[in-house]
C-alpha cells in the first residue's frame, strides 16, 4: 500500500474541503499549509497582495514544522487558483521538500477559473517527481471516482 500526504492550503476553506474529501477517499494522512503572516481576510486586500507576491514570485514563510517527506510515496497538493496560479504558501511548501521520486497529485479549487497555469507552474516546482495532470476540484462529488481513477493501491 502506498503511504500518501494529503497537504494543503486553504485560504477561504473550500481547498480544506476537498482535501477532507480525499483523506476519506484515501486514509492519507493530511497537513494543512500555513503561512506564517496570515493573508488578510478582506477579498480585495488579499487579492491584491496574492498579485503583488505572485508577480515577484515570492515564496512567504510558512508556520509550522513541515512533514518529512521521505516518508510518503504519494503527495496531493491542493491550492487555490491564485492568478492562474498556485498559491504562494503551496509554492513555498512545493519548494522547501525534497520531492525526488515522489508522485505528486495536484488538486486546484477556483471560482471560475480553471486550472490556468497551475499543474506547469507544479511541474516547474516539482522537477525531480512525478506530476499527475491532477484534478479541477471544484465540484467534490468527483473526488471519489478521480480517486479510484489513480491506482494508488
Amino acid at each position: 500500500m502506498k503511504r500518501i500526504l494529503i497537504a494543503y492550503y486553504s485560504h477561504s476553506g473550500a481547498t480544506r474541503r476537498v482535501a477532507e474529501h480525499i483523506k476519506e477517499s484515501t486514509g492519507g494522512d493530511i497537513y494543512e499549509i500555513q503561512e506564517l503572516e496570515p493573508y488578510p481576510r478582506d477579498y480585495s486586500a488579499v487579492v491584491n497582495q496574492a498579485k503583488k507576491e505572485i508577480a515577484a514570485g515570492h515564496k512567504p514563510s510558512l508556520n509550522g514544522e513541515l512533514p518529512d517527506a521521505a516518508d510518503y510515496d504519494v503527495i496531493f497538493i491542493g491550492s487555490p487558483n491564485w492568478w492562474s496560479t498556485i498559491a504562494p504558501p503551496a509554492a513555498t511548501f512545493l519548494s522547501s521538500l525534497d520531492l525526488t521520486g515522489k508522485r505528486i497529485i495536484p488538486f486546484i479549487t477556483h471560482g471560475g477559473g480553471g486550472l490556468g497555469r497551475t499543474i506547469s507552474d507544479i511541474k516547474k516546482l516539482c522537477q525531480a517527481a512525478a506530476v499527475d495532470d491532477g484534478l479541477d476540484a471544484t465540484r467534490s462529488e468527483r473526488i471519489p471516482e478521480f480517486v479510484k481513477s489513480l491506482n494508488l493501491k
